[in-house]
């Protein structure tokens, strides 16, 4: 069972990691290309040449964020499986020493305080 769980959750988290470097190159290539810029006289036709890269370049961006986005889940998904699934395969430890031992509190007889000031002064040593 922890052996299916385990596989599955290294796949996942390759899967995230794999998807999180190609939506980097993705980026990287779209990034290294040359934009044009286009000039005229007709102010018309500037905005009309210039749209239509700007909505593709929106919906490219848009596009490489969504991947990096379920890039990143599926890569934190992948790490909490693989980390949950070590915890419980490690045997627990005990501890050595007894725990129903109590430390006895020492009592001091030079100095008490009082409840009702919060003062502390000297207590007359008993007899």
């Amino acid at each position: 069972m922890t052996d299916k769980a385990l596989v599955s959750g290294y796949v996942t988290l390759f899967i995230g990691v794999a998807l999180l470097a190609f939506t980097f190159i993705s980026a990287y290539l779209f990034l290294s290309n040359d934009p044009s810029i286009v000039g005229s006289p007709d102010l018309v036709a500037v905005f009309g040449d210039a749209l239509a890269p700007l909505i593709l370049t929106c919906i490219r961006i848009m596009y490489l964020g969504i991947m990096g986005w379920i890039g990143s889940l599926l890569t934190i998904r992948g790490v909490q499986l693989v980390t949950q699934i070590r915890r419980e395969i490690r045997p627990e430890v005990k501890a050595i020493a007894p725990t129903t031992m109590e430390t006895p509190i020492p009592r001091t007889t030079g100095l008490q305080k009082i409840k009702k000031t919060r003062k502390i002064r000297r207590a007359k040593a008993a007899k």
